[in-house]
């Protein structure tokens, strides 16, 4: 009654504070949900306040995004919709009853984009997402999306071949996290929004910034093979390697540091040659930092230009896809990188770097480049992390060994760990026959 006028309530409120109150308790206890329909129906029905009508509606509208009726009330709800067809939102909300019961019920109250949306009259929700190579585009997301349907929806839209190893991810005050495929997308972000609320209390009247952003990118590179999906190329891999090649963590021959330079130089140019004199100015976005002072500007620009000649006439795409050729011989291609400090293995350096990818997670020398060793993910029998340490055991519990790492980011090695050993039992279970098969 206070969401919808009838009941007078003098305090200026958060948009969502109501609603929360309203749909909370039902998530949490099954008959709730029942009688919030009963509740909102009996308010719309004879109600003759236009203003307070309207409010009803918009409950109705969020309730139906939210979870379905019991299958004794359901037809009920379905009656009392097709009995209010002239009402705008009827249809809509019958739609999202359909979505409802085939998705499940959702695990938190609405995300304040949708109570905004409904409140502005609007019943279409679209989202930016941001991409790799610095452009974005709008995509519909309804109450009933999961991050799955939103990753499937994206890449058929970019014409990617397969959405396969591809990852939403949420960036919200300093932390960057991926959305699980089965989560609702509104309920990940409310969660999220929800936890940094809570982690970080707001100084004296000043509230957090909750603002967030949504990225679509390469999460887990198993299959990625360049030249196999070009639009996947030029979208996704060459930017995301581009960054972990330039902070210097792949080891690699200076022949392949001028090719490569010569490569970088061709995607942001092509063919104009007027930018040459500038290549010493800049050397940090061409050539690994830790390698710039290894030669002096104008040796860089030479043997730069002359690698340059050598690619004559080749276009930007297919600078993009050379380039990846040549990281993809690496067995650090497509890693995820973390700069650790480790305390528990004498022979090792104590700021390990740390790469994650489809072999499993090698340990390098941060000066030398060198891969000291490789844990397969079949040989990984434990792990669990924290806002400050990352933990590993390798082996068996009793005669395992353990690495303890110090880390701000152990949340993203756990899940970048957790989703590949997942996509790894996955495959493991498809290859094997089924029961019964003589082979």
């Amino acid at each position: 009654m206070k969401y919808m006028g009838d009941y007078p309530s003098k305090r200026t409120r958060s948009v969502n504070e109501l609603t929360d109150q309203i749909f909370e308790g039902a998530l949490k206890a099954e008959p709730l949900k029942d009688e919030i329909y009963c509740q909102v129906i009996k308010q719309l029905t004879d109600n003759h306040v236009k203003y307070s009508e309207e409010k009803g509606w918009e409950l109705l509208w969020l309730c139906t995004g939210l979870f379905p009726p019991s299958n004794m009330l359901l037809p009920h709800i379905q009656r009392f919709l097709q009995s209010k067809k002239h009402h705008p939102l009827s249809g809509d909300c019958m739609q999202r009853l359909h979505k409802a019961l085939r998705n499940g019920s959702r695990k938190y109250p609405p995300h304040l984009v949708e109570v905004e949306a409904i409140q502005h009259k609007t019943t279409q929700i679209f989202h930016k997402v941001y991409f790799p190579d610095d452009t974005d585009e709008a995509f519909e997301v309804e109450s009933s999306t999961k991050a799955k349907d939103f990753c499937l929806n994206i890449s058929t839209r970019l014409l990617l071949k397969s959405p396969e190893g591809f990852s939403l991810f949420v960036k919200i005050s300093d932390k960057v996290i991926s959305v699980p495929e089965g989560d609702f997308f509104f309920d990940f972000v409310r969660h999220l929004t929800d936890w940094i609320k809570k982690s970080r209390p707001a100084k004296e009247g000043i509230v957090p910034s909750l603002t967030y952003q949504v990225f679509f990118m390469k999460k887990l590179w198993t299959n990625t093979v360049p030249g196999k999906d070009s639009f996947a190329d030029s979208i996704f891999h060459y930017y995301q390697e581009l960054p972990k090649y330039l902070r210097g963590y792949h080891k690699c021959s200076r022949e392949e540091v001028f090719q490569l330079a010569a490569l970088i130089y061709r995607v942001k140019f092509e063919d104009d040659k007027s930018h040459f004199p500038t290549i010493p100015k800049m050397l940090r976005e061409l050539v690994p930092q830790d390698l710039i002072r290894q030669m002096s500007p104008d040796d860089w620009k030479r043997s730069v230009v002359a690698y340059f000649n050598k690619q004559a006439g080749k276009s930007r795409e297919e600078a993009k896809l050379m380039f990846l050729k040549i990281i993809f011989k690496w067995p650090t291609f497509g890693s995820a990188f973390f700069e650790v400090k480790q305390t528990t293995e004498p022979n090792f350096p104590e700021i390990l770097l740390i790469a994650i990818n489809k072999h499993g997670i090698s340990l390098i020398d941060p000066k030398t480049k060198d891969i000291l060793t490789t844990h397969p993910f079949t040989k990984i029998s434990n792990w669990s992390s924290g806002n400050t340490y990352f933990h590993i055991t390798i082996g068996n519990l009793v005669r395992g060994s353990k690495l303890l790492c110090e880390t701000s980011l152990g949340y993203k090695m756990d899940d970048l760990l957790t989703s590949y050993i997942s996509q790894m039992l996955t495959t493991m279970n498809r290859q094997r026959p089924g029961r019964g098969h003589s082979k």
